[in-house]
């Protein structure tokens, strides 16, 4: 018998690679029952052949996948394919933090929790969170580039929206832990820095089988310490309060119960706390469970959402939010916004958002804000953020208008490096300034605020490369109709298109105070009249700043639904007045034409104040005047001519 060779054929058969087909149809080309290889060679065009399958004939996948390499494993593909998934379980924490208040019975924990800079955190956190709106957007999130994938481009979490929405630092050191915490050594952290027994700490982690104590575990055994306390007993306190806090906030897990014990490290030395990029670490932590979350059959999103959420209200206030007016601009921008839950179901959300026009976009929504915090210049820097064992990249020439830049085909994203080089990625970070998007990179300025314009080429090419509609055509619910509408993602028909465009206006301007003048409120109002009327082309043209080049993504400024109050221009108001609201009654020689019921009464008009009225002559025949109609009709005509 000839002797066999190391891939299991015979020396006299010939030696030939197996194609990907055949390996697919399980074609064994051996003469003989070969060796099993103990290395076998996947062959990389495997993969593709699948996605190219998959997608054939079908406009659901990207046509260019050299950008989105995974996207047959994403949870849009299974979507287009008939394959639903249902909204996400969402960890949230809100309402735990307020379990575990600081008064002023704990002025000395507070203080250093005002020092570490994380003390925003325990009052901007929403209570409620969306599942169908955060489930929507983490169906549009693609790992490669880290940002959603909108109907009109990119866009993303910048360093900028954590600064503004939290108040955190986002500037630092770079939080990371050598190899990952293992029970022992969990065990002998929380003895050391919380003061705990050995049986204690084994108990605990013994409970929740893993390096990690439970939230409840915490408040349990350390909320009841005051001033009145030992100095050790409050330092052990600090600590606890501030592993309670980023477990509940920036770090939640999907455990929803604890938090990792690796993360009491961090607050080994107290006045140190202060001097990490808390912001960054939280961003970086918030993408890698985005990118967990669109696997199909993941059915839960960590992370702190609050950060999401109010990003999201802030970029699409039209859809979502509902502003709070006693909000001023020194506090964190998620406070801004009252958190509730939208009565629609995911798949009207998902239809929304196929349907979202760039004019609905808020995309500078912190020019107010600016004031009390500038944009950071970090926000430009190009590069990777880490979170312990978790490395993300981060691509600001990806999302060039949220920075009031002009969109431009960015180059490729890069693969972030492994977590154990964390020296170099350090090192990377400590000279974040050398690696800053340039002012060539940046490009050119859009023409006026919020236009979210694009080169002319974009569009063609973000067509190419990435899954603009997330729910098929042909699955759409009886929401809407059509897929490809250029109605807003609310509307249903052109009275509705006006209402809410009215109503977008009205709520800007609500929004602003009642320091504003009354030539604003008039303005709003005469312009919310028109669109109603069906007159906005015609009243929006007034005043109108001159438009910018020719673009297929830079909209008219008539049909952007957002203006800062500040900033806005209002038409003149109109020279004709509006229709009369009362109807002189028919001339007496005239008699009213016969009806089969009591003929409806008859509304008078009121005199001139210089005449009396005459006296009403009794007719038995003719029904009484209704007293009420007629007083109401006078006071409005009164108070028109007092106008």
């Amino acid at each position: 018998m000839p002797p066999r060779t190391r891939g299991g054929y015979t020396s006299d058969a010939p030696r030939r690679r197996p194609t990907g087909s055949e390996r697919r149809r399980r074609v064994h080309l051996r003469e003989v029952d070969p060796v099993p290889d103990p290395d076998p060679v996947e062959h990389p065009q495997h993969d593709r052949d699948e996605t190219e399958e998959v997608f054939e004939g079908a406009r659901g996948g990207p046509i260019d996948r050299s950008i989105l390499r995974s996207f047959h494993k994403h949870v849009a593909a299974k979507i287009w394919l008939g394959e639903d998934r249902a909204p996400l379980k969402l960890v949230n924490h809100g309402a735990k933090l307020q379990l575990w208040e600081l008064d002023m019975e704990r002025s000395r924990i507070y203080e250093t929790v005002h020092r570490s800079g994380l003390a925003p955190l325990t009052s901007c956190s929403h209570r409620v969170a969306s599942r169908p709106m955060l489930s929507a957007f983490c169906e549009r999130w693609q790992p490669e580039t880290t940002t959603f994938h909108m109907p009109f481009g990119e866009m993303t979490i910048t360093l900028d929206d954590v600064a503004s929405i939290l108040h955190i630092p986002v500037t630092g050191s770079m939080i990371s832990f050598p190899q990952p915490l293992r029970v022992d050594d969990a065990n002998a952290l929380l003895v050391e820095l919380l003061g705990t027994t050995d049986v204690e700490a084994s108990r605990e982690t013994e409970q929740c089988r893993s390096p990690s104590v439970r939230l409840l575990w915490l408040r349990d055994h350390f909320s009841t310490i005051t001033d009145a306390s030992s100095d050790d007993d409050i330092m052990f306190a600090t600590r606890a309060f501030l592993l309670h806090l980023v477990g509940c906030t920036l770090f939640a897990d999907k455990s929803a119960t604890s938090v990792a014990v690796v993360y009491l490290e961090l607050f080994r030395d107290l006045s140190m706390v202060g001097s990490y990029a808390w912001g960054a670490a939280c961003l970086a932590y918030l993408y890698r469970q985005l990118t967990t979350a669109t696997r199909f059959e993941v059915r839960q999103l960590g992370g702190y959402l609050t950060l999401l959420q109010a990003w999201i209200y802030e970029h699409f206030p039209e859809m979502f939010s509902s502003p709070d007016m006693s909000y001023t601009e020194s506090r964190p921008r998620a406070l801004r916004w009252r958190p509730h839950v939208i009565p629609d179901s995911l798949q009207s959300v998902r239809e929304r958002l196929d349907r979202l026009q760039i004019s609905e976009v808020y995309w500078e929504p912190y020019v107010d804000h600016r004031a009390e915090h500038p944009l950071p210049d970090i926000a430009w820097y190009s590069g990777c953020l880490k979170c312990g064992q978790v490395v993300e990249p981060y691509h600001p020439e990806r999302v060039l208008r949220q920075f009031g830049y002009i969109q431009t085909i960015p180059p490729r994203p890069f693969t972030p490096p492994r977590p154990d080089r964390s020296i170099l990625l350090e090192q990377y970070w400590e000279r974040w300034t050398d690696h800053v998007l340039t002012d060539q990179s940046r490009g050119r300025r859009c023409h006026y605020s919020g236009s979210g314009e694009s080169v002319p080429e974009y569009m063609a090419w973000y067509d190419r490369i990435s899954h603009r509609i997330v729910q098929p055509p042909q699955l759409r619910s009886s929401f809407t109709t059509d897929a490809r509408s250029s109605l807003p993602s609310h509307a249903a028909s052109t009275s509705d298109t006006r209402a809410a465009r009215a109503l977008t206006l009205l709520r800007l301007v609500i929004s602003g105070g009642r320091e504003q003048s009354v030539d604003v409120f008039w303005g709003a109002l005469n312009e919310a009249h028109g669109i109603l009327a069906g007159s906005d082309e015609t009243s929006a043209s007034h005043n109108t700043p001159s438009p910018a080049p020719a673009s297929h993504s830079t909209p008219s400024p008539a049909t952007l639904p957002f203006f800062s109050p500040a900033t806005f221009v209002y038409p003149p108001a109109a020279s004709d007045d509006p229709p009369p609201l009362i109807v002189p009654p028919p001339p007496a020689s005239v008699a009213p034409p016969a009806a089969s019921g009591p003929p409806p009464p008859l509304i008078v008009p009121p005199p001139p104040a210089s005449v009396a009225p005459p006296a009403p002559t009794p007719d038995s025949s003719a029904p009484a005047p209704d007293s009420t109609a007629s007083t109401t009709v006078y006071v409005r005509a009164k108070r028109k001519k007092k106008t």
